[in-house]
Parts: C-alpha cells; sequence; structure tokens
C-alpha cells in the first residue's frame, strides 16, 4: 500500500494502477454520498463513474490543501448535482419563520438503520433531498447552497424545512406503525 502523497503523484503522471488504487481505497465512501444524491443505486454508481473520470482528469489540479477524500467528495457532490439539476424541482416557496424546527428534538434517529436513512433521504423530492444532503450533511450554509444551485437562500430554507417536514412526517408515521404492531 502506497502512501496517499506518492498515489497522488503516479495517478498525475498517469499510472493506472495508482488510479485503481486510489479508486479501490475511495470508492465506497464516495458511493455512500453518491447515494445520497440519487433515487437508485444504478443512478449512484453512474455519478461514481463520471466523477472518478473527472477526478483522474483533474487530479493535475489538486494542491494537497486539504485531504484527498474531501477533494473526492467535493467532486463527487458536485457531478451529482449536475446530475440531478435538469430534476430539482423546488416547492413553492413557505415561510420559515412561522416553522417549528422541532425535528430534531421530537424524533430518535438512533433506532433507524443506515439503510432506511438512506432510503429516506432518497424518497425525497429531488430539490428537498439536495439540499437536505447539502446543509445537514453536508455543512453548506443556506448562502452557498443557494449560489451552487442558482437559487434564492429563502428557496434553500424553504426547502430544507421541507424536507425536515416530510422526513419528520415519514419517521412518525413508521413510529406509529411499530406501535401499533406491538401492541397487537
Amino acid at each position: 500500500m502506497h502512501s496517499e502523497k506518492d498515489l497522488i503523484e503516479r495517478c498525475v503522471k498517469g499510472d493506472r494502477k495508482a488510479q485503481k488504487e486510489l479508486y479501490d481505497r475511495h470508492v465506497s465512501a464516495m458511493l455512500v454520498v453518491a447515494l445520497r444524491y440519487s433515487k437508485a443505486r444504478q443512478e449512484a454508481e453512474d455519478i461514481i463513474q463520471e466523477s472518478f473520470i473527472k477526478v483522474f482528469d483533474k487530479i493535475k489540479t489538486y494542491k494537497g490543501e486539504s485531504d484527498i477524500k474531501y477533494w473526492i467528495k467535493r467532486i463527487v457532490v458536485n457531478t451529482a448535482l449536475n446530475h440531478q439539476r435538469s430534476k430539482l424541482y423546488m416547492f413553492p416557496m413557505v415561510d420559515v419563520e412561522g416553522m417549528h424546527n422541532d425535528f430534531y428534538s421530537e424524533i430518535s434517529l438512533s433506532s433507524y438503520h443506515f439503510k432506511e436513512l438512506l432510503q429516506m433521504i432518497q424518497e425525497l423530492p429531488t430539490g428537498c433531498q439536495a439540499i437536505f444532503n447539502l446543509y445537514a450533511i453536508e455543512g453548506y450554509n443556506h448562502q452557498e447552497i443557494a449560489e451552487m444551485l442558482n437559487i434564492s437562500v429563502g428557496t434553500s430554507k424553504s426547502q430544507y424545512s421541507r424536507a425536515k417536514m416530510l422526513l419528520k412526517e415519514r419517521i412518525e408515521k413508521e413510529q406509529k406503525v411499530s406501535y401499533e404492531r406491538a401492541r397487537q
């Protein structure tokens, strides 16, 4: 196993074995990222394939200022967003100031398996899904999201609030079904 620095230098030179090793090191984690932005595994795999083509095409521009996995992740996120851009439907804006922000306080996510949570995120409308991922998981603020998606800050906030509301409704419904089953 080679050091990341050595591996990257070899990738810059076009070494196919180094590219495969870099791919193998990061593909699993990046597939999880792509799955969060897609509706199905095949779509996520397409995003990964396209992303790694970009990684190897642009590896010469990697300056080493951050860990390579974050650099690759940024490419995967941008590729996923570009992939979704034509399908990105934004619901009409709602007043987010008037909405209750109790999503995290009322619901325990610890009882859910990763695959269940991923499925819930994948079932969100595309615009809500993208913004929920960018804000809640990737850590971007609404101004950054607005610039990335060429939308207003208000639209970003509104879509995020809608995503939280839809997730909360889904979780409450599942908890109710589980409770009813337990009572039987």
